[in-house]
């Protein structure tokens, strides 16, 4: 079933997806010289914001965990992306290692391995998944939220290697298992496991994409040179496709130091952005979004209108901004334009969430909150996913169409995502100790 969208699809907004169409094969031609120049990462997921005025990323997820929300009718595409991504990192690989969050619990998340296993097996691979957690000990059977179960085995370190070892029991007879490459789907925010340092095996992602090392600043840093030649290729305004954005260190929410800081890059960002909403005659308030620089899971994220809001926090709010996943604390934040959601679904606030194996889009889904509202952050307790409504691939618009055509709708999306995806290339790239 396709569900209904609603998208404000007027003003500036619709003459970029305009622009978007009718440059189309420059911009195809494009990226495919910037992907010369930079290898794309293995897989990624980006987090949009459509404001009817301004399509932007607002998150980039080097370990996306939610395969499992895709449209299973466009599982090839999957399928053939994992091929070409495979091949460049091991070429001559068959076996393939999966080392997932160390959360077991989370039965949605079990269920988003499940799948990512299942696109890399049906890529020509010998998949199996072990664990790091220590709660693992021996191969445990678990079962996701639809019944369906996954094995999960705990890695052993021999030398330079980590491998899964053969195992006999009434139920299972487990081979030795030594692969080529090993695929995280674990964000490292915990910080890098003994155990996964000095590998001699190819590690995707590198480990200096992981949440212990990455700055989602550095991020955007580089989001915003490709902004720029993308909105000089187009000849738009680069703020329509870029959010605005800053920083602030030394930060304390429990002490409360850093609060002045916060209060005066707040007040600075708002006044940007109000004069870009009085150019293209922008009515709502603007509004910021300050979460911790490093991180994810939606934690530590506030939405902000003024510069008092971040003044005198009360306690529950302090503790909330404190620290985020695997008690990792918050000693920066990044400051990002707040950019509205006026698409929903069945009255509820969406966002689109767009998926990519190597530089090709593979599908996507709408995060849905019914609890939240169009200024807020939607990834949060309480939400649920809706596959993306294509009918065919967003990657082959219909030029000749209005934008919000059928196969138009998603076009734009699938371009401002690949720009994430190129700029988390770019990130890499500088970030890799061997060119330092």
């Amino acid at each position: 079933m396709v569900p209904h969208l609603t998208t404000a699809l007027n003003g500036p907004l619709l003459d970029l997806e305009k622009s978007m169409l009718e440059a189309m094969p420059n911009i195809e031609h494009w990226f495919r010289t910037q992907w010369l120049e930079y290898a794309a990462p293995f897989y990624a997921s980006v987090d949009l914001r459509n404001a009817g005025f301004k399509l932007a990323p607002v998150d980039t997820n080097l370990f996306p965990a939610g395969f499992n929300n895709l449209n299973p009718d466009f599982l090839h595409l999957s399928v053939q992306a994992a091929m070409v991504a495979i091949e460049k990192i091991c070429p001559e690989a068959h076996r393939l290692l999966i080392i997932p969050e160390n959360h077991t619990r989370n039965t949605y998340y079990l269920r988003n391995v499940l799948e990512l296993a299942n696109i890399l097996k049906q890529a020509g691979m010998e998949v199996r998944i072990g664990s790091i957690s220590p709660e693992i000990t021996t191969p445990t059977k678990l079962e996701t939220h639809d019944g369906q179960y996954l094995l999960l085995e705990p890695v052993v370190r021999v030398g330079n290697r980590i491998k899964l070892q053969s195992f006999e029991s009434n139920e299972l007879s487990l081979k030795e298992f030594d692969s080529c490459a090993i695929l995280l789907n674990n964000d490292l925010s915990g910080g890098i496991p003994e155990i996964l340092k000095n590998l001699e095996q190819d590690l995707i992602p590198p480990l200096y994409a992981g949440w212990s090392t990455r700055r989602k600043s550095q991020h955007f840093a580089a989001y915003n040179r490709v902004a720029a030649d993308f909105s000089a290729l187009l000849g738009i305004d680069e703020w329509l496709i870029n959010p605005y954005f800053d920083t602030c260190g030394d930060i304390d929410f429990n002490a409360r130091t850093g609060e002045d800081c916060l209060a005066i890059k707040v007040e600075q960002l708002l006044a940007k952005i109000k004069i870009k909403y009085a150019q293209y005659g922008v009515t709502q308030a603007p509004f910021v979004i300050v979460k911790a620089n490093a991180g994810t899971y939606g934690m530590g994220i506030m939405t902000v209108k003024s510069p008092d809001d971040v003044r005198g926090l009360n306690r529950k709010t302090r503790n909330k901004m404190s620290v985020v996943k695997e008690g990792l604390e918050v000693t920066e934040v990044i400051i990002q334009e707040g950019v509205y959601t006026f698409e929903s679904i069945n009255e509820a606030v969406a966002e689109p969430v767009v998926y990519m194996m190597d530089h090709f889009v593979i599908g996507g889904f709408y995060r849905v909150h019914t609890g939240r509202a169009i200024d807020e952050n939607l990834n949060a307790p309480g939400s649920h996913f809706v596959p993306l409504a294509f009918e065919k691939p967003c990657t082959l618009p219909d030029c000749a169409g209005a934008p919000d055509a059928t196969p138009n709708r998603f076009y734009a999306y699938g371009v401002v995502a690949r720009l994430a995806l190129l700029a988390a290339a770019i990130e890499l790239q500088e970030q890799d100790p061997l060119n330092r």
